[in-house]
């Protein structure tokens, strides 16, 4: 009887020292990004420690995705700061509030397996478009100048940055410093397994901040508040602004597509594991959860993210402890060693964030998915030039507009044949599903028909005629009867 326990408790114990050990790699996988994707939002780098503390501690603990790790995301920068810059820190919190409600009625709902019918050129269009804002946005900030405030402008002044580089001797050294944190990132995949065990981010940043120091090179360093300071509850005025449009529009944005980022990321992972599914509503839920949570610390707003998640993953975590865990050593780091945020150059995280970005473009895919799925490819490119143009929210829109065009042109097929049986009446066949998309090509046809031989016109292969269509028959026949000396006679005219 005393050797069950021991049988069972073993594999019970393996499982723990990994996910203990995978614990430790997404804490050092997340802390770089956690920070960088702060000071890339423009707010205190505390404020992505705190939201990947309320990731691990709290939406690691809920039912949904077992082995999917939630903290803030690239994806999400560039609309975080077009919201700081527009309303400010403060109200960035009641936006994220108000967006994990509604992610908690989408959940309750049970709205989130929806997500899924998502066009992937759609979501991959908003990476891409993410990605290129971020690359843009942060080669100023690796040399230490301020942005442009649009996508369009921070890449039209890229060569008066270039410009600068050469003439500004501290903009070289910054720039280099994050020149080098990209290397380094880069080329960390090809050293020894026994080194890769350090994740290649944290890797740069450690060497890049050593570096500095070493050197003392002339470089800005994040600025620390500490983390009870930076943690601010929105208050009554802030709430007061959810009578403006922006903040609402704002709030739809962040709650659609952080739960679509972090479906599909869910999905992703799913993927990577032999373990239990994901549960999309609950998973969905979960966020709801930790995102109105952020909301009342005045922190970013959370994704599920897969880069961590990748690494968990990779690390061997069996159950949510890992990523329970890692949120512990977060809460730990910005307890016990904020300090340690000060020494950080900024440029090193702005090279780590270039680095991510890259990874959001699709280089690989897109010359594949234009031989084989045009359309879809036009809907990336489309929806990613939108969001560097325009702004998150409305790149979006276009990207989800043109799918659903897309999606009823491909669905709306109808054949014409047109028999001309010599001295007898005319057959035309109409076949498929008639819709206002294809009414020109339908009307086209029709009237090229002879006046002067009788028609009939066979609607028996039509699986679905729209009111426009029927609408366009009905009068085309009545002209028709009018104008000449023969008659049209519809069969199945029931349709």
């Amino acid at each position: 009887m005393q050797s069950l326990p021991r049988r069972g408790t073993a594999p019970l114990r393996r499982a723990l020292r990994t996910d203990l050990t995978a614990s430790t790699v997404v804490f050092l996988v997340a802390l770089p990004l956690c920070v960088g994707v702060a000071v890339a939002s423009g707010v205190p780098a505390e404020l992505g420690l705190v939201t990947g503390i309320v990731g691990g501690l709290v939406v690691g603990l809920l039912p949904g995705s077992s082995l999917q790790v939630s903290g803030p995301a690239a994806g999400l920068t560039v609309l975080v700061a077009e919201t700081v810059d527009a309303y400010g820190l403060r109200v960035l919190g009641v936006v994220v509030l108000a967006a994990g409600l509604l992610q908690l009625a989408l959940g309750g709902l049970r709205l989130g397996r929806w997500f899924r019918a998502i066009s992937v050129a759609v979501v991959e269009g908003m990476l891409a478009g993410i990605g290129l804002v971020i690359i843009a946005g942060q080669l100023y900030a690796m040399a230490g100048v301020k942005a442009p405030a649009s996508g369009l402008a921070k890449i039209a002044h890229l060569p008066g940055l270039a410009a600068d580089l050469v003439t500004s001797a501290p903009a070289a050294t910054a720039f280099a410093v994050g020149a080098g944190t990209i290397a380094v990132t880069a080329l960390w995949s090809r050293m020894p397994a026994r080194v890769r065990v350090v994740p290649g981010a944290l890797a740069a940043v450690v060497l890049a901040t050593v570096v500095t120091a070493s050197l003392r090179l002339p470089v800005a360093k994040i600025e620390v508040r500490g983390l009870l300071d930076v943690i601010q509850p929105p208050g009554p005025a802030e709430a007061g602004r959810l009578a403006d449009l922006g903040v609402l529009a704002a709030i739809v944005a962040f709650a659609l597509i952080a739960s679509a980022e972090t479906l599909f990321c869910a999905a992703a992972v799913d993927r990577m594991h032999d373990g239990p599914r994901t549960d999309y509503d609950k998973e969905l839920l979960a966020q709801g959860v930790g995102n109105t949570l952020c909301g009342l610390l005045g922190a970013l707003p959370m994704t599920g993210v897969i880069m961590r998640s990748a690494a968990n993953v990779q690390a061997g975590a069996k159950t949510r402890l890992s990523r329970v865990l890692h949120g512990v050593w977060l809460l730990l780091f910005a307890a016990l060693l904020p300090a340690v945020l000060g020494l950080i150059p900024v440029a090193a995280l702005a090279g780590v964030l270039i680095h991510a970005g890259f990874k959001l473009l699709p280089v690989g895919k897109l010359v594949p998915l234009w031989r084989a799925h045009r359309g879809e490819a036009v809907i990336l490119v489309v929806t990613a030039v939108a969001i560097v143009t325009l702004n998150m929210f409305e790149g979006v829109l276009i990207g989800l507009v043109l799918a659903v065009v897309k999606a009823a042109w491909e669905t709306s097929h109808i054949q014409v044949e047109v028999d001309d049986g010599g001295d007898g009446p005319v057959l035309v066949r109409l076949a498929g599903n008639a819709t206002f998309l294809r009414l020109p090509t339908m009307l086209d046809t029709l009237e090229a028909l002879p006046t002067d031989r009788p028609i009939e016109l066979d609607l028996i292969g039509l699986r679905h005629l729209d009111h426009a269509c029927r609408t366009a028959l009905i009068t085309w026949t009545d002209r028709h009867n009018r104008e000449s000396a023969e008659r049209v006679r519809l069969i199945q005219e029931s349709v």
